[in-house]
């Protein structure tokens, strides 16, 4: 995660947002991955403040394009995805569904 740019991290944070609320509710567990993730990626207070919207309000569905995704980094978005959505202990059908699609745009 280190070797990726300012943008490249916002980027990585609106998808997890965006799959924090592929069942309609950001659950508790999801919040604290997303604020572990703030942390480990070191985003600046303007970035922060985006990454807390995004957890109020989810990003626009036409700003979450797998195409727009570097393919270096397409294996870290799908690990890190994956591991939000694994993060409250079940998966959702609509979950699993949204991944399986991510997944495959992303190759």
């Amino acid at each position: 995660m280190k070797h990726l740019s300012k943008d490249d991290r916002l980027q990585l944070m609106k998808f997890v947002c965006s799959f924090a609320w592929a069942d309609l509710h950001v659950r508790s567990s999801e919040r604290t991955m997303v604020h572990k993730l703030v942390k480990k990626l070191k985003l600046g207070d303007d970035e922060k403040k985006q990454v807390e919207q995004w957890l109020k309000v989810p990003p626009p569905a036409e700003e979450v394009d797998p195409n727009s995704v570097p393919r270096v980094h397409r294996q870290l978005f799908l690990e890190t995805v994956r591991e939000l959505i694994a993060s409250d202990g079940e998966i959702a059908p609509g979950e699993a569904e949204n991944y399986a699609l991510f997944e495959q745009l992303m190759k």
